[in-house]
């Protein structure tokens, strides 16, 4: 089963916990066993994994993602002036796998799935693969 969601951003960097919405489209499909790939068709956007009991946690992996990669830098040469946003979204990613077991996402105590804006605020979409096996 393919899945398409859309959402829309607020902020130019934000990571929105969609755990929620993958958790019932496991449900929906009622597969027991397999695997959700999540992936996102953006080049300036991604998919993380990370601690979701916590939000200090979502703004220290922003702000190290800003010093990391600033906004602008005298290089830079990327005309659209996005540069920061690809290589945040290159280290970030574009999918990640999650097991389903006993139809539930097996995912650890405090992990939450993260759509990760990095160049918004803007409509953006992913797509959820669940399959079964």
């Amino acid at each position: 089963m393919l899945y398409h969601m859309e959402l829309s951003t607020v902020k130019r960097d934000e990571m929105r916990d969609i755990t929620r919405e993958i958790k019932n489209l496991v449900t929906e499909s009622s597969v027991q066993s397999g695997i959700a790939l999540v992936y996102c068709p953006h080049t300036t956007a991604g998919i993380a994994i990370n601690e979701n009991a916590d939000p200090d946690v979502k703004r220290d992996v922003l702000m190290r993602f800003d010093e990391v990669y600033p906004w602008e830098h005298p290089k830079y040469r990327h005309m659209e002036g996005n540069t920061a946003s690809h290589l945040k979204s290159i280290t970030c990613g574009p999918s990640q796998h999650i097991i389903i077991q006993d139809g539930r996402l097996l995912l650890g105590k405090w992990q939450g799935i993260y759509f990760c804006e990095f160049d918004g605020p803007r409509s953006r979409e992913y797509y959820v693969k669940i399959m079964q096996g």
